[in-house]
Formats: structure tokens, C-alpha cells, sequence
């Protein structure tokens, strides 16, 4: 295998990789993504108590929700365009001090000498810079051979796993122990050393000299990190629009009913909040097991090609499940389909959509790609309680096959094209 990396390592410029070697970069890269989402997971079991505490209604939690989706939403793709601009490192640092600042305004928030309703929501703001997680993708795809690329982006499932366990588990023992704003504190701490370990030990850039094409030349006009043609220059590329939509159509019935879950699991499952908590461990390890193993060795023997084919034709399976599932139980046996099928469906779409543009364009692609569940978020209240309401349950899975059916009609009549890798 060292003979494969020799080209990549030889256009690196002599400071880049100087702190780290490149194997102990992305070694990093996981642990920062780790940490940062194990931080997230933790204010995710935090926000729903401190909201009752703080008298919000049902109504007034959905505004909030929604205000940190559309915030995620606009940021990612410029986010990701300043990642190719600015370098890795300034990236994740940028990313971990908006993330201390989330943190440290919801610690102040349950202060009971503090307008907390207000602190709460101007919490939300950063979450426009915490993109960590598709800044840590752009690390792994430019230190990446393209042929392992699907498998180095997979085993970031360890680290959401490793996220919603701990996480969760770290959460809630934290707020029945220590109150409420033991687990920000906790995290804002943590966030803090992740940005201490990002500018320090990241590369400025993890990108190749011959790739550079964001520094303008002398007397030329300055790239701006805001230019929306830019980023939305990328969607017309060859091919990327087709695996683009493919990404968002497929994701769009499971994104529906992760959103409408936590009604789903207390109205329909009658599940406690401890019962639901297990579950969401039990979804968490499988994503760490699906992506962080089967993920890997399955694309080092079929193509990324059958491999969509497999996730699309996984879905349409799950979706005649979950129209027919009336208890917990039944829902427990599709989990595993619906993750195998959710985890290759997004690691193989950001493969190919990073392969299909240049790599001094990879964190903008990234940033394009991490809008998808911001979007899901954003629309996914108004249109999963419509249906919910409306249909009951089984309306998710009739949707998910008659999505997932035109998705793979569309993949049969015009199959993926496959790259080996833009010229770098």
C-alpha cells in the first residue's frame, strides 16, 4: 500500500505535514469528530429539560429546532468553500470555538439569574460554523486514496456511534446527577480542547500544492467565501446533479420519520424516555458496526455502483416493513435494514460526489452534502406531522417505496459513472 500513497505524500508541501504524518492526521481527524459529536448528542438530551424548565410550549421547541436546521442549512456550503479556502485547520478550529460558544451560552441559559428563553435561542446562532463533521470528511477524502475513500469516510460511523452513546448515556447521567448545566459546562470544555488539538496539530491545508486554485493571482480579484454562484457552480458539474438528487430523494422518507420519532415512539410505541434512550443506543451501535466494518469491506469488493443499487433496493424492503409494523418489536427487526441501507446510501453518494469535482473543491461539495439533514430538519416537522397526522405510521414506509421505486428506475436506466478521481 505504500507504494499507492508515495504520489499524494510527494505534492505535499514540506510544512504541511510537518506537525503529523498522514496516518496520524486522520487518526486525529476521527477523534475530533468523536469528541465533537459526542458534545452535540449531549445537548440533544439536555435541550428538551431545559426547554420545559424554561416554560417553552411544544410550538415555541419547534421554532427552536427549526431556527438551529435553517442556521446549519445556510452555513454548511460556506462553511465548506471556507474550508478549501482557509485549510483544514482553520476549519475544524473556526467550527470547535462556534461550538464553545453554543455550549457556553447554553450553560448560561440555566442560570437562573439570566433571561434564559433569550440565551437559549441566541445559542442557536453558531450553529451556522459547527460543521466539523464535513470539515473532517474533507480531511479524510484529501488524504484518501480514491479506491479507499469509501471506507475511510465509513469509519466516521464509529465516531457517530460513538456520539450517540456516550453522548446520550453522558447527558442524561449528568443532568440527574449534577443538573442541568453540568453536561454544556462538560462540553464546552471539551470543545475547547478539540479547538486547542485543531490548531495545533492540524495542517494548515491537507490539499496538494498543484491543487491551490483558490489563491488568486497577484492583482486578481479575491475569492469571497460568500460566492453562492461558486458553490452552486458545483451542482452543474457532470454527473453531480443526478447523484445530488439521488442523495436528497432517497433521504428524504427516512429523514421524515427520524424527525416525527420521538412522537412515533411515546404515541405509537408508548415507549418511557429511558425505553426510547435504549433504542437510540441500539440505532447508534449499529451505525458504528455498519459503517466503521461491513461498510468497508463490502466497497473494497463491489463497486460504488451496486453498492447505491444495494442501499436503494434496502430501502424499498424497510418501507413495505414499516407499512406493515404495529409494535416496537417489529420495528427493532427493520432497524438494521434501514441503517445498512441509510449509512451506504450517504457514504457512497459523498464518495462519488468528491470524486466528480476537483479537490480544491472537496469541502464545498462536503458542506453541500451536510445541508441535506439540515434541510430534512427544516421541512421535516411541517411534513411529517402533516402525514403523521393525517395517515398514521404506515404513510412513511408507503412513501418510502414509491420514492425509493422511481429512485431505481432512474439508477437502472442511466447507471453512475465511475471515477477513479479527478486530476489533483
Amino acid at each position: 500500500m505504500q507504494g499507492a500513497w508515495s504520489p499524494r505524500d510527494q505534492v505535499q508541501s514540506p510544512g504541511r505535514m510537518s506537525a503529523l504524518g498522514r496516518s496520524s492526521v486522520i487518526l486525529l481527524t476521527y477523534v475530533l469528530a468523536a469528541i465533537e459529536l459526542t458534545c452535540l448528542f449531549m445537548q440533544f438530551s439536555v435541550l428538551p429539560y431545559l426547554s420545559r424548565k424554561l416554560g417553552l410550549d411544544s410550538i415555541a421547541f419547534g421554532y427552536l429546532q427549526t431556527t438551529f436546521g435553517v442556521l446549519q442549512l445556510l452555513g454548511g456550503p460556506v462553511f465548506g468553500r471556507f474550508a478549501d479556502q482557509r485549510g483544514a485547520r482553520a476549519a475544524l478550529t473556526l467550527s470547535f470555538l462556534a461550538a464553545l460558544a453554543l455550549y457556553l451560552l447554553l450553560a448560561a441559559a440555566s442560570s437562573p439569574a439570566l433571561p434564559g428563553v433569550y440565551l437559549l435561542f441566541a445559542s442557536r446562532l453558531p450553529g451556522a460554523l459547527m460543521h466539523t463533521l464535513p470539515a473532517a470528511q474533507m480531511v479524510i477524502t484529501d488524504l484518501s486514496a480514491p479506491e479507499e475513500r469509501p471506507a475511510a469516510l465509513g469509519r466516521l460511523g464509529l465516531c457517530f456511534g460513538v456520539g450517540v452513546i456516550l453522548g446520550s448515556l453522558l447527558g442524561g447521567t449528568l443532568v440527574s446527577a449534577y443538573g442541568i448545566q453540568c453536561p454544556a459546562i462538560l462540553a464546552a470544555l471539551a470543545t475547547l480542547l478539540g479547538a486547542v488539538l485543531s490548531f495545533t496539530c492540524i495542517p494548515a491545508s491537507t490539499k496538494g500544492t498543484k491543487t491551490d486554485t483558490q489563491t488568486p493571482p497577484p492583482g486578481g480579484p479575491q475569492a469571497s467565501v460568500f460566492d453562492l454562484k461558486a458553490i452552486a457552480s458545483l451542482l452543474r458539474l457532470p454527473d453531480v446533479p443526478r447523484i445530488f438528487l439521488v442523495k436528497v430523494a432517497s433521504n428524504f422518507p427516512t429523514g421524515l420519520f427520524s424527525v416525527m420519532f420521538s412522537i412515533i415512539s411515546m404515541e405509537f410505541f408508548q415507549l418511557e424516555a429511558a425505553q426510547a434512550g435504549y433504542l437510540m443506543s441500539f440505532f447508534g451501535l449499529l451505525q458504528m458496526v455498519t459503517q466503521g466494518l461491513v461498510i468497508g469491506q463490502l466497497s473494497s469488493r463491489f463497486s460504488e455502483e451496486v453498492l447505491l443499487r444495494a442501499s436503494v433496493l434496502g430501502f424499498i424492503a424497510v418501507g413495505l416493513a414499516m407499512a406493515w409494523m404495529s409494535s416496537v418489536f417489529h420495528f427493532c427487526l427493520l432497524v438494521p435494514g434501514l441503517v445498512f441501507s441509510l449509512c451506504t446510501l450517504n457514504v457512497v453518494t459523498d464518495s462519488m460526489l468528491t470524486k466528480a469535482v476537483s479537490t480544491s473543491d472537496t469541502g464545498a461539495m462536503l458542506g453541500l452534502c451536510a445541508s441535506v439533514q439540515p434541510l430534512l430538519r427544516t421541512l421535516g416537522p411541517t411534513v411529517g406531522g402533516f402525514l403523521y397526522r393525517s395517515f398514521g405510521v404506515p404513510i412513511f414506509g408507503h412513501v418510502q417505496v414509491a420514492i425509493n421505486v422511481l429512485v431505481l428506475l432512474v439508477l437502472w436506466r442511466k447507471p453512475m459513472p465511475q471515477r477513479k478521481d479527478k486530476v489533483r
